[in-house]
């Protein structure tokens, strides 16, 4: 009775996805309902009343916000505006040059700001009109941006990682340090593309290097000195262990305000519009992640999670039937639900699994942010397309960017299986911290 309650339960929330319910009040309606249909209403009312504090008092989530602060501080005060220009600078002799100073520029503001989102809009306002002006392709200098944006969820801070590890119950910094491995990996795979196209088809890509004509190489270097400094405090801190994720949170929000009070770049209304940007983001995060702690409680109560457990041990699945499913399962739910849902949604029921068959935590939880972030360029709701399409209207529709993500969709596929057959290239940067 109470496994069928469960199975209820998950069918009556996708129902309620599908129906575009906010996801926030999806995941808390069915435990609330779910709880009072099995043991009361008093029950149901009082893991109500208690689950957003104990959820939101946890500690590492205090990361959260602060590094949201640092991000939006550091882009609304121009810190992280000469990134393109310094990658220009340095690649501007390859063929494909703008693409892939685009796609490391994306990388690099990635390390300050945590959000593929933003770092997609960021880089979408600087790059495309600069890309299409050289003669690239619109659909495809749209696309290249909208793929380089799901960087900013896999190199640290990547919020999804931070949540994660809280309820993964696993070290955040490890999870980050996998993901330095895997957003580098996304990068150059990206850049192959580029290289291909450049080659294959220079009506699309030009494939002739930047004129160095007005570039100074060490001036533009020179202008990105604050997030440089900032990603070596925070970062350099980090992972030589002087402090943990959460205080390193802390430092890159007291720092990215010191370095733009140092550089004359912070004023009230940027450090207000900060502000507001940062609780707003924090608000609807944590309210969905208290919506899947009580999931969580619910399915515990319902014994679902271990009934699909002990069914997946008892069907005797290897591993690549296991990943094919758990691939095919997030690549579905990517092309309707946004990365944050969607992971909450589906580790109640696949971390029981995996802590039963063995699978490092650490390692799953980067392939994990790695499929949601491709979730955010596949059709029908890339969140990064439209946000690409919002920033450079004038340039290219919809469904040209999602024809320009195409080759870099299926670029990210061989990431994931490389990282499926190979798991020790995430895992051996986090094994040197234990």
């Amino acid at each position: 009775m109470s496994v069928a309650t469960g199975f209820a339960g998950v069918f009556l929330l996708f129902v309620l996805l599908a129906l575009r319910v906010p996801v926030a009040l999806a995941l808390i309606a069915v435990p609330v309902a779910g709880i009072a249909w099995l043991i009361g209403w008093a029950p149901a009312i009082g893991i109500l009343s208690s689950t957003p504090f104990s959820f939101v008092a946890n500690w590492t989530l205090s990361a959260v916000p602060m590094f949201l602060l640092m991000g939006f501080i550091a882009f609304h005060t121009g810190l992280t505006g000469g990134l393109f220009d310094a990658a220009k600078a340095v690649l501007r002799r390859i063929p494909g040059a703008l693409a892939i100073s685009s796609i490391f520029a994306c990388s690099g503001f990635a390390a300050v700001c945590g959000s593929s989102l933003a770092t997609a809009a960021a880089m979408g306002r600087i790059a495309i009109p600069e890309m299409v002006k050289s003669g690239y392709a619109p659909s495809f200098a749209a696309g290249s941006i909208a793929a380089g944006g799901t960087i900013g969820a896999l190199i640290p801070p990547s919020i999804l990682m931070i949540v994660y590890g809280v309820f993964a119950e696993t070290s955040v910094t490890q999870v980050f340090l996998g993901g330095i491995t895997i957003g580098i990996l996304t990068a150059i795979a990206y850049s192959i593309v580029v290289l291909l196209t450049c080659w294959l088809r220079p009506d699309i890509a030009p494939p002739k290097p930047l004129d160095a004509e007005g570039i100074d190489t060490r001036t533009a270097i020179l202008n990105i000195w604050p997030v440089l400094l900032l990603m070596v405090i925070v970062f350099g801190g980090l992972f030589s262990g002087v402090f943990t994720a959460t205080e390193a949170g802390a430092v890159g929000a007291i720092g990215s305000i010191l370095i733009s009070v140092a550089t004359r770049r912070l004023t009230w209304d940027v450090f207000k519009t900060s502000m507001i940007e940062t609780l707003m983001t924090s608000s609807s995060l944590f309210i969905i992640g208290v919506g899947a702690s009580m999931f969580t409680r619910f399915l515990g109560l319902t014994g679902l999670t271990g009934f699909i457990s002990a069914t997946v041990n008892g069907a005797d699945l290897g591993y690549v039937e296991l990943m094919f499913i758990v691939v095919m399962l997030y690549l579905v739910l990517g092309m309707f639900m946004e990365p944050f849902g969607a992971m909450l949604v589906t580790l109640p029921v696949l971390l029981p699994i995996f802590k039963t068959q063995g699978i490092d935590l650490v390692w799953f939880g980067v392939l994990c942010v790695k499929l949601l972030e491709i979730g955010m360029i596949t059709p029908p709701v890339g969140l990064n397309v439209f946000v690409i399409r919002n920033v450079a209207s004038q340039y290219a529709t919809v469904v040209q960017i999602f024809k320009g993500v195409i080759p870099f969709l299926l670029v990210d596929l061989l990431v994931v299986a490389i990282v499926i057959a190979l798991p020790q290239i995430v895992l051996y940067l986090p094994s040197l911290m234990k």
